[in-house]
């Protein structure tokens, strides 16, 4: 009886586990890498080791940061296979820190201001879909959430929020929002040990890990170039781990999930 009733509880537990993603090629989880703000640095010295080792990232752009040097220089990523994403124009935000208050914005205002910055997208990549990544990782806009509307307007296709190491390791991708995908938003000066642990915890887990980077090597939230050098170094050698962009990865939980 006692062995009877043990199977009837295993059976249970696998009724309600979480059934684990089958990634490309035999992979056992997928990594992405974002970079937010449209750095001057990552231009510097993100995109060159990028190239250097095959691997493709994600820039979420800004577009009021754009100018005449850079303009080129980000068509030129987009050639390369990296993906531009929008994080609009001005980047509003309630942090007192930040140029642009976003207390004043409406909801019309922020959509109006994501469309723009998908136009100015389109002219860098030839592109008519664009992820999003909420600025300061905020989802509301004069005290409202917007993320519904957003929604709405299919203006994005996916939108990344923040998080930290704790909670940005994905697995459950049946419940997982597209439009509020989570991140492991580092703080400045983080070691490649670090990074590199991440990697090891979201292997483990069988899921998907995003980084959200600032600056590298430079500017704002600074990733030491060293401490990059040392992740995009051992996600090159890691044959088990598929790093893919934002939206390439999404793009395949959305049909594997259709598939299920």
């Amino acid at each position: 009886m006692f062995k009877l009733t043990i199977l009837f509880l295993l059976a249970g537990f696998a009724a309600y586990a979480q059934p684990q993603m089958s990634w490309p090629q035999h992979k056992k989880a997928v990594i992405v890498l974002t970079y937010d703000d449209g750095c001057k640095s990552q231009l510097q010295n993100a995109v060159p080791l990028l190239d250097s080792l095959h691997i493709r990232g994600t820039f979420f752009l800004i577009g009021d940061a754009l100018d005449y040097n850079t303009i080129p220089r980000w068509r030129a990523v987009a050639k390369e296979g990296h993906e531009l994403a929008n994080h609009t124009m001005y980047h509003p935000c309630a942090d007192k820190d930040n140029p642009v208050g976003s207390q004043s914005y409406t909801t019309a205002t922020i959509l109006r201001e994501i469309g723009t910055t998908n136009y100015f997208l389109f002219a860098l990549d030839g592109k008519t879909t664009h992820s999003y990544a909420y600025p300061c990782t905020e989802t509301s806009v004069g005290g409202k959430y917007y993320v519904d509307s957003l929604r709405k307007s299919r203006a994005i296709s996916y939108a990344r929020i923040g998080g930290d190491k704790d909670n940005a390791v994905i697995t459950d991708f049946k419940t997982l929002d597209p439009l509020l995908v989570p991140s492991y938003g580092l703080e400045a000066g983080a070691t490649g040990e670090q990074l590199i642990a991440f990697v090891k915890k979201v292997e483990q887990s069988g899921g998907m890990g995003i980084f959200m980077f600032h600056g590298i090597g430079g500017d704002w939230i600074t990733t030491p170039t060293q401490a990059h050098k040392e992740l995009l170094e051992y996600l090159a050698h890691d044959k088990d781990i598929w790093v893919a962009t934002f939206s390439e990865a999404m793009d395949y939980v959305g049909q594997a999930n259709k598939g299920k």
